[in-house]
């Protein structure tokens, strides 16, 4: 057995799952060990009781209690990422160079396993290693059902300097998304803050996030400011619109809860959005009905960063996944009739 120890998060590896990080240093520690020592409160971050699923920001201390010696009697998991998995994850590549990776997630992969999820965008990046020793290195999240721009970071440099980047709001994310009706007015700023609210079953199933008013943030345990950026692009009638959204911060499930808050829910959007087909105004559902697909209709389309290495702004467009850009053809929106940037001359 190992004795008590205390490991700082470094810079590189932030904004990512206690236990995943445990097990990348300690790969012969099985995950139920490690929430049992959660439960127990052996394992501390900071001091405080933590759970498997919380998450590090760096230089935070963990406390970690004695652990079993790796050895013949413990294997070592090793992760193998099959032929056509590396086919697969490589044909998502949009963008790449010595320091960066970026992806188009296609829908319905997740950026993270969990306890039911094996195949995901941080497994697959085994695949992505090229001529480089380490796997690409996860820097931001999207939401499984989310397509859209991913970075990777080939190096915990850059991961260091691209996490900073995000966090310190340095970049500039625009996603498209096709909602319910027409927002009016039809360009604007919304400043509801979120708190989450716990769902069911072992694991939190159903958890969602649910909007308040902003003066009552303060007073909310564990609410946090949330701002929103929109813009219609184009309107179907009053039936459905295309909109520009910006996350100006990066909460949980904050666009979905945003716009579907002010009655204008993404298209596809089951957990926020209801299922209704009618158009009442405000409040309806966010299925179109028809031929059109019921998938979520959230695309992260366009990413501006400066290039952590050469300084250089890296401007970076990811085309529409299929269920999206069948639903654009059918309803007659072109991407080329729109500006990349629709929030541009007002800042």
């Amino acid at each position: 057995m190992s004795r008590v120890q205390t490991i700082t998060v470094g810079p590189g590896d932030g904004d990512q799952r206690l236990d995943r990080w445990l097990r990348r240093m300690f790969p012969h520690v099985a995950q139920g060990r490690i929430e049992k020592m959660c439960r127990k409160g052996e394992l501390r971050v900071d001091g405080a009781r933590v759970k498997a699923n919380t998450r590090l920001e760096p230089g935070q201390d963990v406390r970690i209690p004695p652990l079993p010696e790796a050895g013949p009697s413990v294997p070592i998991r090793q992760t193998r990422v099959s032929e056509a998995d590396i086919r697969f994850i490589r044909s998502c590549v949009l963008w790449k160079d010595d320091h960066i990776i970026a992806l188009n997630k296609p829908p319905g992969l997740p950026v993270q396993g969990g306890s039911k999820l094996t195949r995901h965008v941080d497994q697959l990046a085994e695949g992505l290693r090229y001529d480089l020793e380490e796997k690409p290195r996860l820097v931001h999240r999207l939401d499984k059902d989310t397509s859209g721009l991913l970075l990777l970071a080939r190096s915990r440099p850059v991961a260091a300097a691209l996490t900073e980047a995000f966090r310190h709001r340095a970049t500039r994310k625009i996603y498209w998304a096709a909602v319910a009706g027409v927002p009016s007015p039809r360009m604007g700023t919304i400043r509801y803050g979120l708190v989450k609210a716990p769902g069911h079953g072992a694991g939190g199933e159903g958890e969602k996030m649910h909007c308040i008013h902003p003066d009552a943030v303060a007073r909310t345990e564990g609410a946090k400011r949330a701002t929103t950026d929109y813009a219609v692009l184009s309107a179907l009638g009053s039936r459905a619109s295309w909109c520009a959204l910006v996350p100006i911060t990066g909460r949980t499930h904050q666009l979905r809860a945003h716009m579907a808050e002010i009655g204008h829910p993404i298209i596809g959007d089951g957990k926020y959005g209801g299922s209704g087909q009618e158009n009442l105004g405000d409040g309806w559902g966010a299925q179109l009905g028809g031929e059109l697909s019921r998938k979520l209709h959230l695309h992260a389309r366009s990413l501006t960063i400066q290039h952590p290495i050469t300084g250089q702004p890296l401007h970076l467009t990811a085309p529409l996944p299929e269920h999206m850009a069948r639903t654009w053809e059918a309803v007659g929106w072109h991407e080329a009739d729109v500006i990349a940037d629709p929030f541009e001359d007002e800042e």
